[in-house]
């Protein structure tokens, strides 16, 4: 069958597609752009690859007639002020070409609205919900609560918390009830919900066996790791501050912060329904799905991760209008020096950022990271999803990889921490030598300012990673 997928380059889409290749699909992988999508290369066979803003009715024609079934996965606009309405947009392009195909179900993944009172991230899930189902074609909605697993949002947040914090003073809102749900157990919902006839013209609550607090998952966590932890709740923490606090505790963006904050005031328990009966799955317990996660982590075997997401910071435009680097009125830090060993070089390219920094200074990254957070930005908590490759697309502490190229060896990072203007940083590999550039095009007088005040430190910071990366790092 010739399956759609919108989201390929999300967190669920890249573990839902090998698994529709697995049971002999062809997949439609729909993404934005382009540029940023990189499957693995035992995959390409059984997949085509079609651009497509679903903002932007013009794009729709690229998508095929000939689908049978398309799964939406849609959900990262949150970071927009009026992000209900694009969404709500999105959903009616997009029901609106499926019903021009031949696509005869629709599966979308949704969130639980039980409530009568929901956050306005859950509200509009459900208005999605409702608009995706007036198509002509079955519709079928699973919603799910909190999702756990290697990169999840929910997970990093619960690992970032426990690990960093023996004593929490938490907002009222841990002692709301969820039911959380394991990656690998939605992955299966989804995949053998498809085409089951059951399941047609329905909606399904999916979720583990536990029903549990915020505070329980925590220290469900910290039992796991073998960690002890207090955790000492307030009622006086307002939604700002608790947001503020999962923003500076934690690895997401304050606009994700804010989306939690809001929606974890609201119970995700399912309804009992036999959903799991009828497709013969048996979801596993948080303690299971901490298990499993922890292990992937550990042997680094993250698939995806939600801070790859564009959502996790990206301001506008695509990964491909930031390709070719400016020259005209940017100022530009170029350093170049001999390698002995080229494999050695790129090894340690590849690898720069998250939990092996930055090779030289660390102390004044990790300033530049504070300082980052303390004006809205990402920090270096984002770290980088794998320890020792790099795609288009990836974040990788306060930098967004542009372009990545191992056999090339060329690496283009895009500055995301906050700036007075745009800043580059390029890593190009040619024979024997190593090309270091920084290129910053300020904005305005204040741009300019930044980068005299700054330029005293990059004498020594970039001549020093260039030299580590050359030759090897250095204990700094």
């Amino acid at each position: 069958m010739k399956i759609l997928l919108t989201g390929a380059n999300g967190y669920v889409g890249q573990r839902l597609m090998p698994a529709l290749v697995a049971d002999g699909h062809h997949v439609v992988c729909c993404v934005r752009d382009r540029e940023r999508f990189s499957p693995p290369p035992s995959l390409r066979a059984n997949i085509e690859v079609v651009e497509v803003d679903f903002l932007n009715e013009a794009t729709l024609s690229n998508i095929p007639e000939d689908v049978d079934a398309a799964y939406y996965l849609m959900h990262s606009m949150s970071g927009a002020k009026d992000y209900r309405e694009l969404e709500l947009r999105s959903a009616r392009h997009f029901r609106k070409r499926c019903s021009e195909t031949t696509c005869r179900h629709v599966v979308y993944l949704s969130g639980i609205v039980n409530e009568d009172e929901l956050s306005e991230h859950l509200a509009s899930r459900k208005a999605v919900e409702e608009e995706l189902g007036t198509g002509r074609y079955h519709f079928t909605a699973l919603r799910a609560g909190i999702i756990i697993g290697s990169g999840s949002a929910s997970f990093e947040i619960i690992r970032d918390l426990v690990e960093k914090l023996p004593v929490m003073i938490t907002p009222k809102w841990l002692r709301t009830r969820c039911q959380p749900i394991g990656i690998r157990d939605v992955i299966a919902f989804l995949t053998k919900t498809l085409f089951k006839e059951r399941t047609f013209d329905r909606n399904f609550d999916i979720g583990g066996p536990d029903v549990l607090t915020y505070r329980d998952m925590l220290l469900g966590y910290a039992k796991a790791r073998g960690l002890k932890r207090s955790i000492i709740t307030i009622p006086v923490m307002t939604p700002k501050l608790s947001s503020y606090w999962l923003y500076f505790v934690t690895s997401t963006s304050y606009q994700l912060a804010s989306s939690l904050v809001a929606s974890m005031h609201v119970e995700v328990v399912c309804r009992n329904n036999d959903l799991a009966r009828i497709l013969g799955i048996q979801p596993g317990t948080y303690a299971e799905m901490l298990s499993r996660t922890l292990q992937k982590v550990e042997t680094n075997e993250v698939i995806s991760s939600w801070k790859d997401a564009l959502v996790s910071s990206w301001t506008g435009g695509s990964i491909g209008d930031f390709l070719n680097v400016p020259q005209y009125g940017c100022f530009v830090d170029e350093r170049e020096q001999l390698v002995d060993d080229r494999s050695a070089v790129l090894e340690r390219i590849w690898s720069i950022g998250g939990e092996n920094g930055w090779y030289y200074g660390t102390w004044l990254w990790r300033i530049r990271g504070y300082l980052d957070k303390l004006f809205g930005g990402v920090g270096l908590r984002r770290g980088r999803t794998h320890a020792d490759d790099l795609i288009a697309g990836d974040a990788l502490d306060f930098w967004r990889v542009l372009y990545a190229n191992k056999a090339e060896g060329r690496l283009l990072l895009f500055a995301e921490m906050k700036l007075p203007g745009e800043a580059w940083l390029e890593f190009d590999l040619k024979g024997s030598s190593l090309v270091q550039t920084a290129t910053f095009r300020p904005k305005g007088l204040l741009g300019r300012l930044y980068w005299y005040t700054v330029l005293p430190f990059h004498g020594f910071v970039f001549k020093g990673m260039l030299n580590a990366l050359s030759t090897g790092p250095v204990n700094n």
